[in-house]
């Protein structure tokens, strides 16, 4: 999906027409039309300015739904238990993730070099 399929889907998603969605934003009613037809894309002051007055976080406007989050159920159950745990037990978590993450982006990187 595009930023303009998206951004259509999530103004029809709250009843909300085009000239709502411009007053909401604080932009010119055609600068929207243009948005959803895919005639021209927003800046990002403009996407701020949408997802404030869609009440969403960027990602909703400019990524797919697949595109964002954990891939795969196990994954996405142990993301959920994870935002479940106290904010010490997440920090650790995420301090594993992130030393993983690295150790694999240089083992990528050392394969690319070698």
């Amino acid at each position: 999906m595009s930023i303009a399929a998206n951004l259509v889907r999530l103004r029809k998603s709250q009843s909300l027409t085009q000239n709502d969605l411009a007053e909401l934003a604080g932009l010119h009613v055609n600068q929207v039309r243009r948005y959803e037809a895919g005639n021209a894309q927003p800046s990002l002051d403009g996407l701020k300015k949408i997802a404030l007055a869609l009440h969403v976080s960027l990602d909703e406007l400019v990524f797919d739904p697949s595109e964002r989050g954990p891939h795969g159920a196990r994954l996405t159950m142990l993301f959920e238990a994870v935002s479940s745990l106290p904010p010490d037990e997440q920090s650790v978590v995420q301090a594993v993730l992130d030393g993983l993450i690295v150790k694999h982006r240089t083992k990528q990187l050392a394969a690319m070099h070698s």
